[in-house]
């Protein structure tokens, strides 16, 4: 009898712990998020761009609408070697590499739940598409709270100055 009541009571505790361990939600845990790897600087070469469909040499088309006099328009950027009709290739592209250089990615948008200021940096906007490092690049860019804000000031001399 004793043992009899023993396993139940070890039983119900198992089961008990297994349904506390199940409603635990998974946000409670130390989750850093997802790790951030530099582009491999053999990417192109290597036929290994993460998934996204081989693609060669960096070039990218930016294109700036509303960003004020002289800054709108569309641009090709070359890098290594620096080209294309850029406003400041050597300087775009050296940005570039600063920021991989530190373990970011120039391209990222703002993570969801990040919170921002509420403050408006003014109407300009900024696509950026083609290739850098091997990977795809699709990024748009906007001034509408201080994230993108610092996001888009982050990218200059690849997006120009604005000024509210």
């Amino acid at each position: 009898m004793f043992i009899r009541h023993l396993s139940s009571r070890l039983l119900l505790t198992a089961v008990a712990s297994v349904a506390a361990f199940a409603a635990v939600p998974g946000a409670a845990h130390a989750d850093t998020g997802p790790i951030r790897v530099p582009p491999s600087p053999f990417g192109s070469l290597d036929g290994w761009d993460g998934g996204l469909g081989a693609v060669g040499g960096d070039h990218l088309t930016v294109s700036v609408v509303d960003a004020g006099a002289g800054k709108d328009g569309t641009s090709e950027l070359r890098c290594d070697p620096d080209g294309g009709t850029h406003a400041d290739p050597a300087g775009a592209c050296r940005r570039l590499g600063e920021l991989a250089g530190e373990g970011q990615d120039p391209f990222a948008p703002v993570p969801k739940g990040t919170y921002c200021t509420m403050q408006y940096g003014g109407n300009a906007t900024a696509h950026v598409t083609g290739a850098w490092h091997g990977h795809r690049v699709d990024a748009s860019y906007k001034l509408t709270d201080g994230c993108e804000i610092a996001r888009w000031n982050r990218m200059v001399p690849v997006l120009p100055t604005t000024t509210p």
